[in-house]
């Protein structure tokens, strides 16, 4: 990735390149928020950030401004915006499967329109939108672009059309509003501060504990988050409004992703290729007791049917427009265990 140390000149030189308030990142706690807000720190910038009061703080500084809020909270995001610059808004409601569903659907959709009202009355320069590959159409034996747009009606699960309605209602904005937001694709990202953790996090962990005995023949596009995070910085420099970047890195099948981890832990890896078809009684099985437990199953309904298709992506457009550059996805796999070692994730 290119030095992305100060804001272009095209958006004017900032006021106080160390002016705390000019910078707000949402979502700071989490996995791709706090790897946003690192780059940042890391360039300099002192950073102002939204977090929920019930947020873990183990990824926020504390030379950060915390200001505490919520997404679905008109006041307290006019507040955190008050004075920024530019906004990275990353937060989301990241699961596969909630006891509540429409919980996800308030965060994802009813929470971006809000900050993204919020932004327009506030005056925000420029907004980098944190989307997901969730809302491109699938299809085996090619890779996805930002042209293969999926619908709401087609998308699985609440998680997938709750970015599929936010996407479309920042690009309505974009055109209506005049809403300066560039909006970002991630693919599947690993790696360090997955604190949570992320689903892949999790298949990572269970993997590398050898409680994977078989799996689906899947793909994911894997990529390391902090490469995820420059791509962030480098569509705030150089990113064309109202365009969509697919930020990612190598398309990997799920065996041998597995493989890989067995081998960096030095495991063996499982051999069993399990047919999907068998796994849809567990799934709906843990969903069940999910249920009465309150905590997300690791094999989920939504999961399994998203497994269909290999999740295989072309990220040429930001690599060419953006500058944006990924490393090899086992340098993120390294990354992600070394950190989940580290911080007792892994015995």
């Amino acid at each position: 990735m290119g030095d992305v140390t100060h804001f272009a000149p095209s958006f004017g030189r900032p006021r106080d390149e160390h002016d705390a308030s000019q910078v707000l990142v949402t979502g700071a706690s989490g996995f791709v928020g706090s790897a946003i807000a690192t780059t940042l720190r890391a360039r300099g910038h002192q950073l102002r950030v939204l977090v929920r009061r019930s947020s873990p703080r183990a990824n926020l500084a504390r030379e950060d401004i915390t200001c505490e809020g919520d997404l679905r909270d008109r006041a307290s995001l006019a507040c955190a915006l008050k004075g920024v610059r530019f906004l990275f808004h990353a937060a989301a409601d990241y699961r596969l499967w909630a006891r509540d569903p429409e919980e996800i659907t308030r965060t994802n959709v009813e929470g971006t329109r809000l900050i993204m009202e919020e932004a327009l009355r506030a005056g925000i320069e420029r907004i980098v939108y944190t989307s997901s590959v969730a809302t491109l159409r699938l299809a085996d034996g090619r890779l996805a672009t930002e042209s293969d747009t999926l619908s709401e009606e087609t998308a699985i699960g609440a998680y997938k059309r709750s970015k599929v309605a936010a996407e479309r209602l920042v690009e309505t904005m974009v055109r209506r509003d005049g809403l300066p937001a560039v909006i970002v694709n991630p693919s599947t990202p690993i790696g360090p501060r997955d604190v949570r953790p992320t689903p892949t996090g999790r298949i990572i962990i269970e993997a590398a504990s050898d409680r994977m005995p078989g799996f689906v023949d899947t793909g994911l596009n894997l990529v390391h988050v902090d490469d995820v995070a420059a791509g962030h910085l480098a569509a705030l420099l150089r990113g064309r409004i109202g365009e969509r970047y697919i930020l990612g890195g190598e398309n990997v099948s799920l065996a041998d992703m597995l493989a890989d981890i067995a081998l960096i832990v030095g495991r063996h890896p499982p051999k069993l290729r399990i047919p999907r078809a068998m796994v849809f009684p567990v799934a709906y099985a843990a969903e069940f007791f999910a249920a009465f437990s309150g905590r997300e199953p690791f094999v989920t309904v939504d999961g399994l049917r998203m497994a269909r298709h290999k999740m295989f992506f072309d990220d040429g457009k930001a690599r060419r427009e953006l500058g944006y550059a990924s490393r090899p996805y086992r340098e993120a796999l390294r990354d992600a265990l070394a950190w989940f070692r580290q911080h007792g994730y892994l015995r």
